[in-house]
């Protein structure tokens, strides 16, 4: 190997060892906001479909999440963004927390923090490769503001 072929590939070694890895939630990433304009990877939140709603309700001295289970069968569904609709329908503030850090600890895992106003309505956008990355088969939901009300999980069916 000549000289100038062994300068070329130590700089070009050189060249790579400043470049950083790819990591969930930077291929896209998670974006919160209303129906008219919102937007996540370029797609407007209103050309795409709900595919699940979450809803804050009181019964009785119960406040929870509905549903408690919720399922996306990605197996049919096509590649396009994932579109969360959060609505609080219970009468005080209530926190929407959405995470896969039930399955991992990586500082890059999914986890989704909102605040909804009593009656407000937030829409969540999630590029399906930043869904599926460091996130397993099982998101957990619940309200991170008020430890004793009740979340549920999202099951994804890849």
């Amino acid at each position: 190997m000549g000289k100038s072929m062994l300068a070329i590939i130590l700089g070009l070694g050189v060249l790579l060892a400043g470049v950083s890895g790819s990591y969930a939630l930077q291929a896209g990433g998670v974006e919160v906001g209303d129906l008219e304009t919102g937007s996540v990877v370029g797609q407007p939140f209103k050309e795409l479909s709900v595919d699940a709603s979450f809803v804050a309700i009181e019964i009785g001295n119960t406040k929870t999440w509905y549903p408690p289970m919720t399922v996306i069968d990605f197996k049919t569904r096509p590649g396009s963004p994932v579109l969360l609709k959060v609505t609080n329908n219970a009468t005080a503030e209530h926190g929407f927390r959405l995470s896969a850090a039930v399955n991992q600890s990586a500082p890059t895992v999914l986890d989704i923090k909102l605040v909804l106003k009593p009656g407000e309505t937030r829409y969540i956008g999630v590029p399906t490769s930043d869904l599926f990355y460091n996130t397993g088969s099982v998101l957990e939901y619940s309200c991170h503001l008020h430890a004793g009300h009740v979340g549920g999980k999202l099951l994804m069916l890849k």
